[in-house]
């Protein structure tokens, strides 16, 4: 059994933007954590899922980004759940919830797959740059750094990505195309 978890990751440049912005808050703030894993938005948070039945979950996610358009995505500034996280702001747009939403009720309905905490709180999209080994003077040092910086991205994600934790960082398992697009488009 191993831990996985389904995102939307932004294109090459944009990750290289925010695995820079992870850097800087592991040099000047000592907090690592984010760095376990790509720079990515959430949709199905982790949960469990016997090895052997990977076909099975890869082939229930392709069914289901086979059907879904790409999703157009803006990053616009930083935002934070005080007092320990840190992340680009991703702005939430009723596609991206829908996304979310449709996945989630997807996922439960074909593979047993719930999240309960998920399911009590309102998705809130967002890139993380810091979190868990922040500590409260540094959230607040680095945000008060931060709070006002200027950031704006669009682009366009055109697959869901499954990743599976390999007992030290989460890795990315396999892309899931959306319809309409096919590797190699840009």
């Amino acid at each position: 059994m191993s831990r996985y978890f389904v995102a939307l990751l932004p294109p090459q440049h944009i990750q290289d933007y925010a695995n820079q912005v992870k850097q800087y808050f592991a040099d000047k703030y000592a907090s690592c954590g984010a760095q376990k894993s790509p720079p990515h938005v959430t949709l199905q948070p982790p949960f469990v899922w016997v090895d052997g039945d990977l076909p099975l979950l890869e082939a229930c996610l392709q069914t289901f980004a086979s059907e879904q358009n790409p999703i157009l995505m803006t990053l616009d500034g930083y935002g934070a759940f005080a007092p320990r996280v840190i992340y680009l702001n991703v702005v939430k747009t009723a596609a991206l919830v829908n996304l979310q939403a449709d996945l989630m009720a997807h996922l439960a309905s074909h593979l047993g797959i719930v999240d309960k905490v998920a399911q009590t709180r309102p998705f809130a999209p967002h890139m993380t740059v810091a979190f868990r080994d922040l500590t409260k003077p540094n959230f607040y040092a680095s945000w008060a750094e931060l709070e006002q910086r200027q950031l704006h991205f669009e682009f366009t994600v055109n697959s869901l990505t499954l990743l599976v934790h390999d007992g030290q960082r989460w890795c990315v398992q396999s892309e899931l195309a959306m319809k309409n697009f096919t590797h190699g488009e840009s």
